[in-house]
């Protein structure tokens, strides 16, 4: 049996590889997509990738995964500080949840250092850039191996 694991990403994360490359690095929203599939097939997953800037579908695509997936990775991005829905969607997903975010948000802006999101993740992955949704999937696919 093939696991799903929807991977959801935030608002602007489409426009990654041009916005404050700096911050975020070079690569686009669709080198990670193509990151995340191939660790899938290695890892013996299977993964929807989606992005959105309307919080609205975010949390219709969460409630649709309740029930249906085996796990949720998330880079909620500006939303990590602010959405209290977001954070109770996941919560009812009653799915193991783990977040994920390009930068390190604790070497940057005070703002940035509230999360809704990592209270109820069992595990939080920061500053490693792509590298951080790698290693999330392979930690599920060893998690669901038991």
């Amino acid at each position: 049996m093939t696991h799903t694991v929807l991977v959801l990403n935030g608002p602007n994360l489409n426009l990654l590889g041009a916005r404050e490359p700096a911050t975020y690095g070079h690569e686009t929203l669709a080198d990670i997509s193509q990151l995340c599939a191939d660790t899938a097939a290695e890892c013996g997953l299977t993964v929807e990738f989606r992005q959105t800037n309307r919080e609205g579908e975010l949390l219709d695509w969460i409630h649709q995964a309740r029930g249906r997936c085996a796990a949720i990775l998330i880079n909620p991005a500006a939303w990590t500080h602010t959405s209290v829905a977001i954070r109770d969607a996941l919560v009812a997903s009653e799915l193991p949840v783990i977040e994920v975010h390009l930068s390190n948000v604790h070497k940057r802006e005070a703002f940035r250092h509230l999360s809704f999101v990592s209270p109820i993740a069992i595990g939080v992955i920061c500053g490693l850039g792509s590298q951080g949704y790698r290693l999330a999937l392979q930690y599920i696919s060893h998690s669901l191996k038991g």
